[in-house]
């Protein structure tokens, strides 16, 4: 811990560093005891640059754990299952999923057949940038690199389902924003068989009933098809180019760059991709008209309506144009988001009818998007941004504890409890403010 940390920020530092330690498993860290015991790819991203402020060798030993499940294709799995659990310990578990009956899927290690918002290489690049021994720094990413390129290849060559630089979810939960209202109108085109496909229990606060069974009849269709990337391209009935998770794939192929330079590669072809997708992020989900970016569904080919977090995810790119800047700060700031909310930002519009305060990623504020926005911010010279995020942020933590989400009125913390990756983003947070050089 840096001795520089004072008063209560030591304090909040500790509690999170505890959460951390409690929900590791010794191989990785959990999400959250009890609720979700698995590793979740997008969390691990998260996680890891926490504990690369705190137990940095762990934070290694967290992305080599995700990436033992790496299909042959280079496809980064969104989960990896515990084996030590018993299969019916969390659904939807292995038996849902399958995993094992792929040939490309890794053996003795059982996944989704989904993939994140591949943040990835982003993460290993700051855990470099934490890292007190440069050449050991080094040496491990000459080890996850190679890994890092096979996800991002699988992602170039498989999932620009549009054929215009973007990359598209087939499932909502590959969004890093499960329940967003985002996906309500490409859900409900979605025709369910008689058969019902959700369990008789699901954990309260998340989708229930119809939405449920819709996410658990997307997975049994691309299970069906063994997860084929000519089948989610042609006949899949769920696919859509989200601007938050096309944001972090520009981001994390910007860090690729870098990553490639740091080990003696070739950053050259990492740049052009990121030119690549910073021109498709323009021009495809750019709405001059609203003033914000919107996801668009590759099926009707019409942008989403609701506008959420999601939509300044952009903000990660460092060569968006200053216009484009300045509205979406001003979307940002206004009454729809950060202007009427008492702990900034909601996860969607508060004018929408969508708008839930208390339903699953349909209107809470999360740790994960407010990190996001704020390195973003960050990236683009707005320290007042920055500055509001980081203060709701520790606000938040400090009045709940470290919970899964909150209520962007009044705090309250809801979903789990001990939730990793607001305790690790908490301490990236703390230590990226004592040591500007790292960020």
């Amino acid at each position: 811990m840096s001795p520089r940390l004072t008063g209560d920020e030591t304090a909040l530092w500790q509690a999170a560093a505890r959460v951390l330690d409690a929900n590791w498993t010794g191989a990785a860290t959990a999400a959250s005891p009890g609720l979700y015991p698995h590793q979740w790819s997008l969390d691990s991203a998260f996680v890891s640059m926490g504990l690369a402020r705190h137990r940095p060798a762990r934070a290694e030993a967290e992305l080599l754990s995700l990436f033992r499940g790496q299909w042959a294709d280079g496809m980064l799995p969104h989960l990896v299952f515990n084996t030590t659990l018993a299969r019916r310990a969390f659904f939807p578990g292995p038996d849902l999923w399958r995993s094992e009956d792929q040939p490309g899927a890794p053996r003795g290690v059982h996944t989704s057949g989904l993939t994140p918002p591949p943040l990835h290489a982003l993460a290993a690049l700051r855990l470099y940038e934490c890292a007190a021994d440069g050449d050991a720094g080094r040496a491990f990413l000459a080890r996850l690199y190679p890994m890092l390129v096979a996800q991002h290849r699988y992602l170039a060559r498989h999932r620009d389902l549009g054929s215009g630089g973007l990359i598209a979810i087939c499932h909502p939960w590959e969004s890093g924003q499960d329940n967003s209202p985002a996906w309500d109108r490409p859900l409900a085109a979605l025709q369910l068989p008689p058969t019902a496909y959700a369990p008789a229990r699901v954990p309260r606060a998340h989708p229930t009933g119809e939405d449920h069974d819709r996410y658990v009849r997307l997975v049994t269709l691309m299970r069906d098809a063994g997860y084929r990337p000519g089948y989610l391209r042609d006949a899949h009935p769920f696919a859509v180019e989200d601007p938050l998770v096309n944001a972090t794939y520009l981001a994390s192929t910007h860090a690729l760059a870098e990553l490639a330079a740091l080990v003696g590669a070739d950053p050259a072809p990492h740049r052009d991709g990121a030119q690549r997708i910073h021109d498709a992020l323009l021009d495809r989900l750019w709405d001059a008209e609203t003033g914000c970016f919107r996801g668009r569904d590759l099926r009707d080919g019409r942008l989403l309506p609701v506008i959420t977090a999601g939509s300044f995810g952009p903000l990660l790119d460092p060569g968006l144009p200053s216009p484009i800047v300045r509205s979406l700060v001003d979307l940002l700031l206004s009454a729809r988001f950060a202007g009427a909310a008492g702990y900034p930002v909601p996860t969607c519009d508060i004018q929408a009818p969508a708008f839930d305060r208390g339903g699953y990623w349909r209107g809470p504020t999360w740790v994960s998007t407010n990190w996001l926005l704020w390195y973003g911010s960050l990236g683009h010279g707005l320290p007042v941004i920055a500055d509001l995020l980081y203060g709701s942020t520790m606000r938040l933590v400090r009045q709940s504890g470290f919970r899964e989400f909150f209520d962007p009125f009044d705090g309250t913390g809801r979903g789990s409890h001990d939730h990793s990756w607001s305790a690790a983003l908490v301490l990236d947070l703390l230590g990226a403010r004592h040591a500007p050089q790292a960020v």
